[in-house]
């Protein structure tokens, strides 16, 4: 399902010529190009094991998916007879170079029965859907493929496989789930970023369906006019191909990564994305990115807003002004309120199309 082929057509102005409108290429095809499929197809699980549409998926371990540690990669899918399908991203952390606070291996199995994710939670807008959830164990936010002797004993000790991760869940995902009405990419904190480099992928492996994406607490916001640190992250983890080559402004003199976002709603019209963020985001403020809240706060609202200003139809933010982290898998947080709209109704009105989905802050 190599995306190769052209789709679309242009606006069919060709200046006079006989040839016709001008084809117009297929989205993301420049990363393709330069490498990010390149596990796509290639691994299989070595178990699948469940009852109930809950279906666990291990992968053995050697040159393919691990998490950290070195132990074995699973992830999870719960069909429930659903038209629709979410994929979700956990988090969990990051390690690069600087600072290596992440989780080490999969805790658990199946799908959390929480937020989002919850089937039995009445006010849920995503209890009817398919799931596919990816646990994140590799410390580099789904899109690393390095291995590490941290010790310098002759042997790698840490093992950052997170796009062999995501390309073996989401062959899983589209062999259970091969022709879905709609698509939700969700994800929180590292899997919140997660979405970010899932997209290209997600899109290649589904290329005519919609995709919504909820990106919760993974918003993009970094070091104030540090480019620097974008640039030694994806070094660090070896994700570099997920920058596209012809968009030298997607890591910006500013060092968010707005810009970045908004090459992908240029190549993808077919995709919206709710953002959702504290004012005062403990983890990232005062801890990957430790530039306190108040520099948080002065980067965050006009980076969402220039998402928004950019695709002010498919591009919308909900920010609460609340000190935290993540939102979407704790059931209380559905009744939390951004400028007088809960949670749990800004994403039913994405999801709705209903034209009350609008971005609101406190």
């Amino acid at each position: 399902m190599l995306m190769t082929l052209l789709v679309g057509c242009s606006d069919g102005s060709d200046g006079g010529s006989d040839s016709g409108p001008d084809p117009v290429i297929a989205p993301f095809q420049e990363l393709y190009d330069q490498g990010i499929n390149r596990y796509i197809g290639v691994y299989t699980p070595m178990q699948s094991e469940g009852a109930d549409g809950v279906v666990d998926h291990t992968f053995g371990a050697g040159d393919g998916p691990l998490c950290l540690d070195g132990s074995e990669y699973a992830m999870a899918t719960r069909d429930v007879g659903s038209e629709d399908l979410m994929i979700f991203l956990q988090g969990g952390g990051a390690c690069w170079s600087e600072l290596c606070a992440a989780t080490p291996s999969v805790e658990g199995s199946g799908v959390p029965q929480v937020g989002i994710l919850d089937p039995g939670k009445a006010d849920n807008p995503l209890k009817g859907y398919n799931v596919a959830y990816l646990p994140y164990c590799d410390g580099g936010i789904f899109s690393s493929d390095i291995d590490y002797d941290r010790d310098e004993d002759g042997s790698d000790d840490q093992f950052q496989r997170g796009l062999h991760n995501l390309s073996a869940g989401l062959d899983v995902a589209v062999r259970t789930f091969p022709n879905p009405r709609r698509i939700v990419l969700a994800g929180s904190s590292a899997g919140g970023l997660g979405t970010t480099v899932a997209l290209p992928l997600v899109r290649l492996l589904y290329p005519d369906v919609r995709i919504d994406i909820i990106n919760d607490a993974g918003v993009g916001v970094a070091r104030p006019q540090q480019p620097e640190y974008l640039e030694l992250l994806f070094s660090d983890w070896n994700s570099r191909e997920f920058i596209p080559e012809s968009c030298p402004e997607c890591i910006p003199d500013d060092g968010h990564f707005s810009e970045y976002h908004i090459w992908q709603m240029n190549q993808d019209p077919n995709v919206r994305r709710s953002m959702l963020s504290h004012s005062e985001d403990t983890v990232f403020a005062l801890g990957f990115l430790q530039i306190g809240y108040e520099a948080w706060k002065e980067a965050l609202y006009p980076e969402m807003q220039q998402l928004e200003d950019a695709h002010p139809e498919r591009s919308k933010y909900w920010i609460p002004d609340a000190t935290g982290h993540t939102f979407v898998q704790f059931s209380e947080e559905f009744e939390r309120t951004a400028g007088g709209v809960r949670l749990v109704d800004f994403i039913s009105a994405m999801l709705d199309d209903s034209t009350e989905w609008q971005s609101t802050r406190d």
